[in-house]
């Protein structure tokens, strides 16, 4: 008889549409039934600027607690999501193969960033996005939005001019064709773990469950988001932080790069890194060490870390 497993996701559309794909993989990866339950978050219920409340954990809290709680067996998180630090419990059974982490820009007459007009509004619910589209383009007007991507997208020609959204997300939803630009990472570094999903468990998870976990994990997705979460636990920084961080696994050779910017975009550092990696513990120390030479060269006056 198939083992009973209850997912746990947000009830947005798009966090339903990524709970989705994972219970249907789960199903097929093992001898599952698979069965999903909407959680509440403080990230749902709260209004303001994600920056203001907190950012990183808003969405996360209430489905650990239902996780720990048992009302669900699994949680399907964005890993950008989540905070670095680990949940007594808990671990991140499998991460599976990310999406594109870029971000996108969505504008009004399939404008680009460079055909803007000067004082063009861009809305963005993120510092990291903030600073670099005004590093990129100075002049803009970046407003603070919130909302589902509809809701975002309901706002171009409205209100605002464009606005910058996780291009992840909009390959999920099927909206890619409200891209007007992805950009590259020479103009906006995306957020350390952007594109990539986390499926947490309890701990000590056995049995079907675990055989569709392991078979669902994606190595090179896995190592790569463990340097660049190492780098933000480094830098003690949050989403409210400009920092952007992406790792690629190029056979057994892991190269890390990051952006730290000044809230106003006026300044920005770059550096970056690669190395060998065996383990998850390589991965790590490469983002630990990479954080450490941007600590080293000012990246904490430069983005107001301490």
């Amino acid at each position: 008889m198939p083992a009973h497993v209850v997912v746990g996701t947000r009830a947005s559309a798009l966090a339903v549409t990524q709970t989705g794909h994972v219970a249907d993989a789960l199903a097929r990866l093992g001898d599952l039934t698979i069965e999903t339950v909407h959680i509440r978050t403080d990230g749902d219920r709260l209004t303001g600027s994600l920056a203001t409340l907190g950012g990183t954990g808003l969405f996360v809290a209430a489905l650990r607690d239902a996780l720990l709680e048992g009302r669900c067996d699994v949680a399907v998180h964005s890993l950008k999501d989540l905070p670095t630090g680990d949940a007594d419990g808990l671990v991140i059974g499998a991460v599976p193969v990310r999406e594109d982490p870029a971000d996108a820009l969505c504008a009004r007459d399939g404008l680009k960033l460079s055909d803007l007009p000067p004082g063009a509004r861009v809305g963005t619910g993120s510092p990291r996005r903030k600073a670099q589209l005004l590093a990129a383009r100075p002049d803009l007007d970046v407003v603070d939005i919130r909302g589902n991507v509809d809701t975002r997208l309901g706002r171009i020609a409205a209100d605002l001019d464009a606005v910058v959204l996780a291009r992840a997300g909009l390959a999920r939803l099927g909206r890619l064709d409200a891209v007007t630009e992805a950009f590259g990472t020479d103009v906006m570094a995306p957020a350390p773990g952007q594109g990539a999903l986390a499926i947490e468990v309890r701990e000590g998870v056995s049995g079907p469950l675990a055989d569709a976990l392991r078979a669902l994990d994606h190595r090179p997705t896995r190592l790569a988001v463990v340097a660049e979460r190492a780098l933000l636990e480094r830098l003690e920084a949050g989403c409210a932080a400009p920092i952007g961080a992406w790792a690629v696994l190029n056979g057994e050779n892991l190269r890390l790069d990051a952006v730290v910017a000044r809230p106003d975009g006026s300044a920005t550092l770059r550096r970056g890194a690669s190395v060998r990696v065996d383990s998850e513990d390589d991965a790590r120390h490469l983002g630990s060490a990479l954080a450490d030479e941007l600590l080293e060269h000012g990246a904490a006056d430069l983005a107001g870390l301490r």
